[in-house]
């Protein structure tokens, strides 16, 4: 069963670029690289991954749905160490629901995403369609942005997979087991020409996700059979086919314990001539996890996955590639938001209200919405959980918070929990608060029950959460706090995340602060901690 017939929404992009299938090798001088990596290589929530090399740089772009900014590009030396350099959507201006003006976003928005370098200008193009009723281009010259809106094409091409030819000519592989080829303007702006190249066997079922590529004269479709396969197509008479399909893999025993399939992700090759799959993993409740897999093809041009013992091996050999110019940022440690803006490391639910929140060597939010259900109120900020086990630590400044005010560090998806601060009649307590739970139309069901608390004064407190995000079952969230910073206290019930797939997104940290009676109060939020064992 696909996405669009589990949510009657299924969606995504995806990728494309030329590729070679051989390279230039690199002297045994410039390549370098551990004995092994393990896998996943990252463990933190990037779906639907494409990835593509740009020289001696790798980057990939993920799934976001309704958080802001969207499409998270990630930038790499080796295919095994990240970090996250920008987002390819700045704001999800695609409606009112995705501002909570109204209505709410809640598993729509940015799904997969297609990310393609087109040297001929220098340009990076993402593209995708955004609730099943257009199709968004936007393009960048450096990955850090500015990015910025090239066009909106008419035809939604579902879960689609950009190709930059040899000729310069731009593609498009797109759709939900009928699998469609388009042209596009040479500018990128319009569409020259579509057609149908692929039905899906019905003893294959639903295939998705395309990637496109050209390797060696051949046309590649690399798709996606949600949630235990993949397969490719290949033509050798042009991008419009005819194309006959290979399976390439199908329930493979993932690296990950308890997680799933390795599947939807996208092909790149090293500078040496080598080539990796890099797929995600279902590890509910913290999300898809990408890892990483070296391919090998056969003599007539069909892609392979070496195994381990019969499975996505949990590590290989590390690719060998040039020295990298210098360490990627980590996605743990410290931020004292420093400067005066966000780091690419954090995204809003939804759009934010831009004139309540400040970076200016700590984070202000100023209450943004008067409710009493967390999943309404604006500026919520949040944060990607680490596996398989990390936690959150938060410094916040509550002086300025008035009466009905709530501020503090959620584990955030469908069924959520929070610590955090509570001002009522001029007095102030720390709480623990769970029951924060969504239907599965996204519609909320509960606004959160007061499970534990107590008093507080002055005007700073240490709140904590920490979380086990190893799938297979629901796992604990627990919470605590502290007054000077070094001795926690717990308070409340261990908080069970569930590990239903359904919301796609995992588990966040979010950091929030909204009113229950009037607007008008702040929170000054210091640091922000996120730490592995």
């Amino acid at each position: 069963m696909g996405r669009r017939q589990a949510l009657a929404a299924g969606a995504g992009l995806v990728t494309g670029a030329f590729l070679p299938l051989t390279g230039s090798p690199r002297t045994a001088a410039a390549a370098t690289a551990a004995a092994t990596y393990t896998n996943p290589v990252i463990w933190q929530d990037f779906a639907d991954i494409d990835v593509i090399r740009v020289g001696d740089t790798y980057y990939a772009s993920a799934s976001t749905m309704h958080y802001s900014p969207g499409a998270p590009v990630l930038r790499s030396y080796d295919l095994v160490n990240w970090e996250i350099a920008g987002h390819s959507v700045p704001v999800l201006d695609f409606g009112a629901k995705y501002d909570l003006n109204g209505a709410r976003g809640y598993v729509r928005g940015i799904w997969a995403s297609s990310l393609a370098y087109r040297p001929s200008n220098r340009t990076f193009y993402w593209l995708g369609q955004i609730d099943f009723a257009r199709t968004y281009v936007y393009t960048a010259t450096a990955v850090e942005g500015p990015w910025n809106r090239l066009t909106t094409i008419s035809t939604p091409y579902y879960d689609a997979g950009l190709l930059v030819d040899t000729d310069d000519t731009l593609y498009v592989a797109y759709g939900n087991t009928t699998i469609s080829v388009a042209q596009l303007s040479p500018d990128g702006r319009t569409q020259v020409r579509t057609q149908q190249v692929f039905t899906t066997p019905s003893s294959v079922g639903t295939l998705e996700g395309s990637r496109f590529y050209k390797i060696n004269g051949q046309y590649y479709i690399f798709l996606t059979r949600p949630a235990n396969g993949q397969y490719i197509l290949k033509s050798s008479s042009g991008p419009f086919g005819p194309y006959t399909m290979r399976q390439v893999l199908l329930d493979l025993r993932g690296p990950i314990p308890g997680g799933g399939v390795p599947h939807q992700g996208g092909l790149v090759q090293t500078q040496g001539g080598a080539w990796y799959y890099m797929a995600f993993v279902d590890a509910y409740p913290g999300g898809r996890m990408p890892a990483l897999a070296p391919v090998t093809w056969t003599a007539d041009g069909w892609p392979v996955v070496q195994l381990v013992n019969g499975a996505w091996g949990t590590s290989y050999p590390s690719p060998a590639v040039p020295t990298p110019p210098r360490q990627v940022t980590p996605m743990t440690g410290v931020d004292t938001f420093d400067g005066t803006s966000l780091k690419p490391r954090w995204e809003w639910n939804h759009n934010p209200d831009n004139t309540k929140w400040s970076v200016d060597n700590g984070l202000t939010l100023r209450t943004a919405t008067v409710t009493n259900d967390l999943y309404w109120a604006r500026n919520t900020l949040t944060h990607r959980i680490q596996g398989p086990t990390s936690t959150a630590t938060v410094q916040l400044d509550f002086s300025a918070m008035r009466d009905g005010d709530r501020a503090g560090l959620a584990l955030l998806r469908d069924s959520s929990a929070w610590i955090g601060v509570k001002r009522e009649g001029g007095a102030t307590r720390v709480a623990m608060v769970n029951g924060l739970t969504m239907d599965g139309n996204w519609n909320t069901t509960g606004t959160g029950i007061e499970a534990a608390s107590a008093p507080v004064s002055g005007g700073r407190l240490w709140l904590r959460a920490n979380a086990d995000i190893r799938p297979g079952s629901a796992r604990p969230g627990t919470f605590s706090y502290s007054t000077d910073g070094t001795n926690f206290t717990r308070l409340g019930p261990t908080f069970s995340m569930g590990n239903d797939w359904r919301f796609f997104m995992g588990y966040r940290f979010a950091l929030f602060n909204h009113a229950t009676q009037a607007l008008g109060g702040s929170v000054r939020v210091l640091r922000f901690e996120l730490s592995t064992p």
